[in-house]
């Protein structure tokens, strides 16, 4: 009997926290995709598929990425590829900072694992409403580039005033 009252005073618990726990309404995507075996190829392109409903608002863009405290770099230069409802393609090289002159990490650790949200796009504007693909590659000379763990995209609407 009294497990029974410990299994509903949880299963009560966890329901009220999921209704109560606040949701990001500007987030259109923020999701991330694991690297295989920390290495990432040339041939490794992640692909963020999205729908924009307001082509009249501003949105930020980001790359969520993880990497080991075993990375040998402090920056990572991507390849972003958008394609977007016109089905024309646009591709620009960003470089991400990933750690300051000293060397030391500038994202949030956990264990041995550092997790970023760099911007690469802020305030932007979508030519047209309708779906929209990303392709994030790796830009760097080795292949593959190791201790990479994820990576991932978020796109979130501007909020306004």
């Amino acid at each position: 009997m009294k497990k029974y009252y410990l299994l509903y005073y949880f299963t009560i618990s966890m329901i009220l926290l999921q209704l109560t726990s606040c949701t990001d309404k500007n987030r259109i995507i923020d999701t991330n995709q694991e690297v295989p075996n920390q290495n990432w190829t040339y041939a490794n392109k992640f692909k963020y598929n999205f729908n924009i409903d307001d082509a009249e608002a501003a949105y930020n863009i980001y790359i969520n990425l993880r990497v080991t405290g075993n990375y040998k770099y402090s920056n990572l230069f991507v390849l972003i590829t958008q394609t977007g409802a016109d089905k024309k393609q646009i591709i620009k090289r960003y470089e991400l900072t990933l750690a300051n002159k000293e060397g030391q990490w500038l994202g949030k650790g956990s264990g041995n694992l550092y997790n970023y949200q760099l911007a690469f796009l802020t305030n932007y504007h979508f030519s047209k409403k309708g779906p929209y693909t990303f392709y994030i590659e790796q830009n760097m000379r080795d292949n593959p580039l190791r201790e990479v763990s994820d990576v991932g995209l978020r796109v979130e609407k501007v909020a306004r005033p």
